[in-house]
């Protein structure tokens, strides 16, 4: 079964997300009203996600993200703890904020209760909860290359030219059927090829990956996608 801790300073919002996700066959383990208990709860009780508001009183739920992870905690079956950014505001700059910090996704507080329930499954399958095209978009307006640096930052050195070339595409907003038809490959191919490429660069999920790609210039948000129109 799935184990969440819901983080957040409404307790109106946790007892809501907690009878649709209890009823959905998905364990709510723990709450928090603000950063400093989402942090103390997280280590001792080792969810599978965590549900964080984006901002709280005392530490916000983007610091206490940072540090939840850069503590790299592992759930109960030693798998990584994944956490889904909860807000009121649909802004590309907290949507943002929220990816590099290294959430997993983000949603908005009115979500549907199918649409939550997916997005922690989802999650806690270790896919990323933004569409790729959405990822591009928020990369291209927010992510800058440094100009000082080499194009490729010395981790990607690590990936094969084939990788690399996956990684591109990735960060060019396609999906895994897109990816495919364009390197024809299998899609089970692509994925083993994400799933190197994720575990080489010590990344969590696809929306890392693309974010990553932009801001060590290895992509830069002029470059279009085959097939794609000058905007």
């Amino acid at each position: 079964m799935t184990r969440v801790v819901i983080a957040d300073d409404q307790a109106l919002v946790r007892t809501g997300f907690t009878m649709i996700l209890t009823a959905a066959g998905i364990e709510v383990v723990g709450q928090a009203a603000n950063g400093y208990e989402a942090l103390a709860e997280t280590r001792r009780l080792r969810p599978d996600v965590v549900l964080m508001d984006i901002r709280m009183p005392e530490l916000d739920g983007l610091e206490a993200t940072r540090r939840i992870l850069a503590e790299a905690p592992t759930t109960a079956d030693g798998l990584a703890v994944r956490v889904v950014m909860l807000t009121t505001f649909d802004l590309d700059q907290y949507v943002y904020a929220a990816l590099t910090a290294g959430a997993s996704g983000f949603l908005l507080k009115d979500v549907t209760p199918d649409h939550l329930v997916h997005a922690v499954r989802l999650v806690q399958e270790g896919d990323a909860l933004l569409a790729p095209t959405i990822t591009r978009r928020l990369v291209e307006r927010f992510a800058h290359a440094d100009p000082g640096r080499a194009v490729l930052h010395r981790d990607l050195t690590a990936l094969t030219p084939r990788e690399r070339e996956v990684l591109e595409l990735l960060a060019g907003g396609l999906s895994n059927t897109e990816l495919a038809a364009a390197l024809q490959l299998s899609e089970a191919t692509v994925k083993t090829h994400i799933t190197r490429i994720l575990t080489k660069l010590q990344l969590r999920d696809r929306v890392q990956a693309v974010v990553l790609a932009y801001e060590t210039g290895l992509v830069t948000p002029t470059a279009r996608r085959p097939g794609q129109a000058a905007r």
